[in-house]
């Protein structure tokens, strides 16, 4: 019987069980635990971009005229293996933008109407846009939501259109992946455009007026006829001139030095020096012809409550603004590169000199230069009716009347 009880025991087919003493026994079983599952993913978005999903609904068109084709004939055609991972996450892609139906086990593949549309030589460029619109943007939810929010406005950094999305939808992973993919199909589509040296989503509707060619050039500026935000345009603005800043620089033509110039000095240092402030800041180019002084050019240096004059380049039409809000004895700051000596006349009112040498010599001192422009803002708001420029100084009883 001893002999028995130290044997060890056979459990159905062969499954050894481990002697246990009595003492054992008594013991508490340990708990197994399952295996964790990790956390599934919430991606409500192709993983591709737009435009590598697209590639699909062009073969489509190519070797089937746009007509539903079996799965494994196209991708004989296309000499692409049906197994592979690339082909599948492909035809998935392709299928959450909402261009073909058919999954990559399907028999067939076939184009959805949009995806017709979209990918027919025949349709207009006006109708397949519309369409590669609503199957790269409007089809799918973040993109969407990314596009009604920020159209019309500069693209902000990734920080901050993660918190916009997060407020949206709070399940979504991997918020740098879904910024990344749309702002690559809002460039393929042309939505994505550089103006005044920042990149800025515009809306369909003015891409769609563009190529009815509404696009005209007049003199150094490009007018877009269209009714929507001004931001994007450079038709005449109606702005509160109270909470304005106007800003005087040298423009120039498009690409040019001095464009570059301008731009970079507007949205890298004065912009971002005037965050706080509450102002609109508002360049000449944007509200009225180039090369002449406008009615609104004039409006805006007399009643501005802030007028910031770059006078890089020594640009005539820019110091013939800046003796007029002279006259006007209103808050006026002034910003030059460093390597362009002012005239005496101007040198005698404090001008923030900005070191233009090279890349090296501005990026580490940017920070700097905003700073300094927001404490001449500041002292010069403060004193807002009592400038000091050479015309107060030597004049003080000058004054401007104007018409009511």
């Amino acid at each position: 019987m001893e002999d028995t009880l130290n044997k060890p025991m056979i459990v159905g087919e062969g499954e050894p069980v481990a002697e246990m003493s009595k003492k054992d026994d008594k013991k508490p079983k340990a708990k197994l635990k399952k295996p964790s599952k990790g956390k599934r993913a919430f991606r409500p978005y192709p993983l591709t971009s737009f435009e590598d999903a697209f590639v699909l609904a062009e073969q489509i068109q190519k070797f089937a005229a746009g007509e539903k084709v079996r799965r494994l004939t196209l991708l004989k055609e296309m000499d692409k293996s049906p197994t592979s991972s690339s082909v599948q996450g492909l035809i998935t892609n392709s299928g959450k933008y909402g261009i073909t139906i058919g999954s990559y086990s399907a028999e067939h593949l076939e184009l959805t109407q949009d995806g017709k549309v979209a990918s027919n030589p025949s349709s207009t460029e006006k109708s397949r846009f519309q369409a590669k619109f609503k199957l790269a943007i409007e089809h799918v939810a973040p993109f969407k939501s990314l596009y009604e929010e920020y159209k019309g406005k500069k693209i902000p950094s990734h920080e901050v259109m993660k918190d916009f999305l997060q407020s949206v939808d709070s399940k979504i992973d991997n918020l740098t992946e879904c910024i990344d993919l749309f702002i690559v199909n809002a460039k393929y589509l042309g939505l994505l455009q550089t103006i005044a040296g920042s990149e800025m989503i515009i809306s369909m509707e003015q891409v769609l007026d563009e190529m009815k060619g509404e696009k005209t050039i007049n003199g150094d500026q490009i007018e877009v006829k269209t009714s929507h935000s001004s931001e994007t345009t450079n038709e005449s603005v109606v702005t509160d001139l109270n909470v304005t800043c106007f800003y005087v620089a040298p423009i120039g033509e498009e690409g040019s030095e001095v464009r570059k110039h301008s731009d970079l000095f507007l949205n890298s240092i004065v912009e971002p020096a005037l965050k706080g402030f509450e102002l609109s800041v508002v360049r000449a180019d944007k509200i009225g012809e180039s090369g002449m002084i406008t009615s609104q050019i004039l409006d805006h240096l007399l009643k501005a409550r802030l007028v910031i004059v770059d006078l890089s380049f020594h640009n005539p039409n820019v110091f013939y603004e800046l003796a007029i809000r002279h006259a006007s004895k209103l808050p006026i700051v002034q910003i030059s590169r460093k390597s362009d000596l002012l005239p005496f006349d101007v040198d005698q009112v404090r001008t923030i000199e900005i070191d233009t040498t090279d890349i090296y010599s501005l990026v580490p001192k940017l920070e700097t230069y905003r700073s300094e422009i927001a404490t001449q803002v500041r002292h010069a708001l403060a004193n807002s009716g009592n400038a000091n420029n050479p015309l107060t100084v030597f004049c003080p009883t000058f004054q401007v009347i104007l018409p009511k």
